[in-house]
């Protein structure tokens, strides 16, 4: 295969991707806004959820080894 012919077969990946990203049904900013709150409830959550979890493991540790 040329060098010319492989250069054409990368101009149209690329003309294909732009033409699929035309096709994407891009979220409003009402949408977005609901799930950026989604993430980072969500992330909040599982923070507090392994934080509560460590302080508990840990205490039961400190309390079977007795220090």
């Amino acid at each position: 295969m040329s060098f010319l012919a492989k250069m054409k077969g990368s101009f149209s990946f690329f003309s294909d991707s732009w033409s699929e990203l035309k096709k994407v049904k891009w979220p409003s900013r009402k949408e977005m806004i609901s799930y950026t709150l989604v993430v980072l409830g969500t992330v909040v959550f599982v923070t507090v959820y392994f934080y509560v979890l460590d302080l508990g493991i840990s205490e039961l540790l400190r309390l079977v080894l007795g220090r």
